[in-house]
């Protein structure tokens, strides 16, 4: 597994709607299915690239910070 999450997706009247299990509040929505699973893709990258800065923002100036790949 690398970077994968969780889509579920439902159909709502003529619309696709889809949340992140993993990332509560990522939505996504769209016509197709496939448009739906991009808005919630980008909805996710949101939520982690907000969630980071939001640590960083107590991590003391002379600490190590790095990226890790989950795999």
């Amino acid at each position: 597994m690398r970077n994968e999450f969780t889509a579920v997706v439902e159909k709502d009247g003529e619309w696709y709607v889809a949340y992140c299990l993993e990332a509560p509040g990522a939505n996504g929505q769209g016509k197709t299915v496939e448009e739906c699973k991009r808005n919630l893709s980008e909805a996710v990258a949101l939520i982690l690239e907000d969630r980071r800065e939001d640590g960083l923002r107590g991590v003391p100036a002379d600490a190590e910070c790095e990226a890790i790949t989950v795999e």
